[in-house]
């Protein structure tokens, strides 16, 4: 899975995870830390760490597949791409 598309998600979707959930991803994917690292600081094995990037990043992809939010993102960025500057910053203000 391409991992900016799982960021965009984790931006989305961030505060439907736990607080466990939230912090290995952002120590994944926005701090670049190995899993060995993360085993390290959490003292936890590398396996439990993997396990749960794994779980949270199909917990992201669930979210996106119930409720469409990226996608309904972007095909509204498509739309709005031949709007002025002004037009899409008062749209942008009232969708996001």
């Amino acid at each position: 899975m391409d991992n900016l598309y799982l960021t965009y998600l984790y931006d989305i979707y961030g505060e439907l995870l736990t607080e466990k959930q939230k912090l290995y991803f952002e120590d994944y994917y926005f701090n670049n830390l190995s899993l060995s690292e993360m085993s390290e600081n959490y003292d936890v094995t590398r396996t439990a760490i993997h396990n749960l990037l794994k779980s949270t990043e199909e917990k992201l992809k669930y979210f996106e597949s119930v409720l469409k939010l990226y996608d309904k993102k972007i095909k509204i960025e498509k739309v709005i791409k031949n709007y002025s500057e002004k037009d899409k910053k008062e749209i942008e203000n009232i969708l996001f």
